[in-house]
């Protein structure tokens, strides 16, 4: 099992180094002014030819990936170019606000999708039917619009909860259960859509198997088969499908930080995209990376809890 770990997180390891030289060499060839943008279209061209030596911008591309890799290394990820605030204490700030609607969409979603899904596989008929209609139109219509939805009748007019705004969990628990309450519904429709629709077909087919029908001529209940032994063989599938709508979602939190007014790491990319503010773009793409590799690295231990043989594939 060791071993297993060790393989997973080297390659996680390459993947974010890989990922993170990309952003570098992306962010270099957009052709941005940086140093004309931060001090405006009124500077001088000596002014700014200082601010880019200020910035490091003068030297040689290589030498400047070599000199942010180092200090990344070292955990500094940099300061920003506009603001000088820190890199990491700026992730520091907005990351937990972005964590805490994706993982609370991702519960949400796992709870729905297992229980439709199931549902969806034993029942049949009508309830099949309306579980894949529901499937399709969760799919269909974009997080910004259901929480656009949401936010109008559940805040604006019925005053349920709050429509803008974020409370720390260190603040006020309740309060903070309260804020990402609607983000995180929103994010967590098209995730359920996908992951029950998995979790329906995983279903239908263990039902099927010879060793769901050798366990009911044993004289299991269907309740102990499906639940002690179906769903367990269906959840292999079900973990990829939720593993992949975790990266989707932190995507689509971008939009949803937008509409429900949060500081979340999503409103800090966008605003260093439009300004282009190189560090903290990188340092999010990095920390981002690293999040999506920890997910699929516990994907994995769960693949191999559930399914020994993966231990050694």
């Amino acid at each position: 099992m060791l071993a297993f770990l060790l393989r997973r997180i080297a390659a996680g390891a390459v993947l974010v180094v890989v990922v993170a030289t990309a952003t570098f060499l992306l962010l270099s060839l957009t052709g941005t002014d940086v140093a004309r943008n931060i001090l405006g279209e009124t500077a001088s061209a000596s002014a700014v030819a200082a601010k880019s030596r200020e910035l490091g911008l003068d030297q040689p591309l290589v030498e400047r990936y070599w000199h942010w890799a180092e200090q990344a290394l070292q955990g500094n990820l940099g300061s920003s170019w506009f603001t000088g605030d820190s890199v990491s204490q700026s992730l520091t700030d907005t990351l937990p606000v972005t964590l805490s609607i994706v993982l609370a969409g991702m519960v949400i979603a796992a709870v729905l999708s297992v229980a439709l899904g199931t549902a969806a596989a034993l029942r049949g008929g009508w309830v099949d039917r309306a579980v894949q209609f529901g499937a399709v139109l969760g799919t269909a219509v974009p997080s910004f619009l259901i929480a656009l939805v949401l936010a109008v009748t559940l805040a604006v007019r019925l005053g349920w909860l709050p429509a803008t705004g974020y409370v720390a969990l260190g603040t006020s628990p309740g309060g903070w259960l309260r804020s990402i309450t609607l983000p995180a519904l929103s994010l967590a429709v098209a995730a359920t859509a996908a992951t029950a629709m998995q979790v329906r077909g995983a279903l239908i087919d263990i039902l099927r198997a010879d060793f769901v029908r050798t366990l009911r001529s044993r004289g299991l209940t269907t309740r102990s088969v499906v639940y002690r032994h179906a769903l367990r063989n269906a959840a292999p599938p079900a973990l990829t499908v939720l593993a992949l709508q975790f990266i989707g979602l932190i995507g689509g939190a971008v939009v949803v930080e937008k509409v429900f007014g949060l500081p979340g790491i999503g409103t800090l990319a966008n605003s260093a995209a439009v300004r282009g503010d190189a560090p903290v773009l990188l340092g999010t793409v990095v920390v981002t990376v690293v999040i999506v590799v920890a997910v699929n690295l516990l994907l994995d231990v769960a693949y191999g809890w559930l399914n020994p043989k993966v231990r050694v594939s």
